[in-house]
């Protein structure tokens, strides 16, 4: 029985530090989504490369969606070495909310880098000829809790 226990314990032990690392991800804003806050956790896949940095960017004016310097939030993490990114992006209040994601594949964060990959909510076709979807084909509705958005980053080939 103290074997069970004493393998318990370290099955237990082993659990709680999980959630730990996996919380890591989640950027400045994990303590809204921990907390249940409304807001937006944002799990971001199909990584082409695992290098550079992924930005998650918010908005919430439809006449403004991805003008320079209309986002209401930005989170910006380091890619990690495997697996989707979880990022939490705390929302003001309940509403209607857009999520981009960039993957700067070398860091340089330079606009514009053909090697760099990208994707919205709700996953939108977008073409080489349609790169910019409208806010209306990526908003989401945010209620009083953590609303979880799926997002697959495309690259131009």
């Amino acid at each position: 029985m103290l074997k069970f226990l004493a393998k318990a314990g370290l099955f237990a032990a082993a659990l709680t530090a999980v959630p730990a690392a996996a919380l890591a991800q989640l950027g400045a804003d994990a303590a809204a989504c921990r907390a249940g806050h409304p807001s937006i956790l944002v799990n971001v896949q199909g990584f082409s490369q695992r290098t550079g940095n992924v930005r998650v960017a918010l908005y919430g004016n439809p006449s403004t969606f991805l003008d320079r310097g209309a986002t209401m939030r930005k989170i910006n993490l380091p890619v990690t070495p495997s697996g989707p990114m979880r990022i939490c992006v705390a929302v003001p209040h309940p509403g209607r909310y857009a999520i981009a994601v960039r993957h700067d594949v070398d860091g340089d964060n330079a606009r514009g880098d053909w090697g760099d990959g990208g994707g919205f909510s709700r996953n939108p076709r977008i073409s080489l000829l349609r790169l910019r979807p409208s806010f209306d084909a990526v908003a989401v509705n945010v209620g009083q809790s953590v609303l979880g958005v799926n997002v697959v980053l495309n690259y131009r080939y």
